[in-house]
This record gives C-alpha cells, structure tokens and sequence, in this order.
C-alpha cells in the first residue's frame, strides 16, 4: 500500500495505554494515523513508538470545541475517527460521590466524543467508521462504580442510534474489562492497584487483567470490517458473567 492509498484514521486519546497500541496497530496495518492529545512530549513519544513515516501527532483538547474545530480543519478528509479517551472522574459510591466529579465524568468522555463525532462527521468518507471505547462498568453490577456505569452505559447506547443516523458511516464500541494502563495510576495508589488486579484475575474465566494491544485487536476489527455496524463488543475476560 503507497502512502497514497493508505486509509486515514485519526485517534482522540492515543498518546498512552488503549489508545496507543490502536494506532500502532493500524499502523502496522497501513494505515495513515494522527494521534491526539493535551501533551505535545507524550504525542513525540508516542509517534516515535508508532514508528511509521506517516504518524504524527496533534495537540488538542477533546473538552474544547475551538480545539477540536481547529484540530479537524487541520486534519483534513478523513476514512476512520477512533476515540479513546477514558474521561475522568465518576469512580466512588454514589452516595460518597462528588456529583461535580460526576459531571466531568459526562463531560469528558460523553460529550466530548460528541464533540469530536460532530467535528468529524463532515469530512469522514462515506465508507468509513467511527469507533468509540466504552467499558465493562456498563455491563456489570459493580460496587463503587454507579458513575462509570452512568456514562459508559450512555456511551453504549448512542452507538445503534448513531448507526442509523450516520449511515453509511459505521459506528461501533469496544467495551474492556479491567485493562492495565496507566489511566489507573490516577484512581488507584500501586500498592492497592496490584491488590485490586489480583482480585478481578481470581475472579474472572480468563485468570488475569487485560492488556491494552487486545484491545486494540479489537478497535481495528471493527475499523477494517466494513459489514460492523451498530455493534458494542465486549473484551472483559469474561468479567460480566455471572456464575
């Protein structure tokens, strides 16, 4: 495939963790990536791992329009938009939760990700996809996580309707379990994190956490198959089931 033919994918989220290993696997795939983020050294580091002449990255704020706007007039016509960014805060009982936090909880992962959907639309082909990253939280009754449910919950249920809406363009979601990224270095201190994975691996048929490139095997499925529509698939380990 010449750089001329390569699919054009852009990837909200993809200086670290999830985000990351997607675009190094649809680079390794051919495509073209522009990964995303607030951080211009972690965007060089990030580039520099994707390793592919035609990866480059782009410093922009999800939670900010102009941003966004600015960042999509620079980008161009685009063939796929991949969003990753986990959001932040919402993670707590509800009854000890911070309802502001809850808020930014909406803001930064929901709205956002319509923030970006509505900047994309425009310039995404017609053969194209939308990918967004739920979480196993929507699909598990799990103590301390009434506002992660909330919002990955309602990232889940756009995607049929945005399928519709957006047709031909295809919408889908992967929804991970428990995956380790550094997104957990903010909620969880190490000692307590190594306890927590410890716990969920006892608890779940595969025996062990998951890692961010399966993930990633995922978002490029629904990326490359072109007959996925309105789909939310889950790759949590088997976490939601019950016994």
């Amino acid at each position: 495939m010449t750089q001329l033919d390569a699919p054009t994918t852009l990837i909200i989220g993809g200086s670290a963790g999830i985000g990351l290993s997607a675009a190094q696997r649809l680079a390794a795939d051919g495509h073209a990536v522009t990964v995303v983020g607030r951080d211009p050294d972690r965007l060089k580091r990030a580039v520099e791992q994707i390793g592919t002449d035609t990866a480059r990255g782009l410093v922009a704020d999800l939670c900010d329009r102009a941003s966004l706007d600015a960042l999509f007039a620079q980008v161009g016509a685009l063939d796929h938009l991949v969003v990753t960014a986990p959001g932040n805060g919402g993670m707590g009982r509800l009854t000890d939760l911070d309802l502001s936090g809850l808020l930014a909880a909406f803001d930064t992962k929901l709205v956002a990700a319509a923030h970006a959907i509505q900047c994309a639309v425009p310039r995404l082909s017609k053969s194209g996809s939308i990918t967004l990253v739920a979480a196993q939280s929507a699909q598990s009754a799990l103590a301390g996580t009434a506002g992660l449910a909330a919002v990955n919950g309602a990232v889940q249920t756009i995607v049929p309707v945005l399928a519709l809406e957006l047709s031909p363009i295809r919408v889908n979601a992967v929804s991970p379990g428990v995956i380790d990224t550094a997104w957990w270095d903010r909620v969880v201190p190490e000692e307590e994190r190594r306890e927590l994975f410890a716990s969920i691996a006892a608890s779940i048929p595969v025996g062990r956490v998951g890692r961010p490139e399966e993930i990633a095997d995922v978002i490029a499925l629904l990326v490359r198959n072109g007959f996925m529509s309105g789909a939310v698939i889950p790759a949590d380990g088997g976490g939601r089931l019950k016994p």
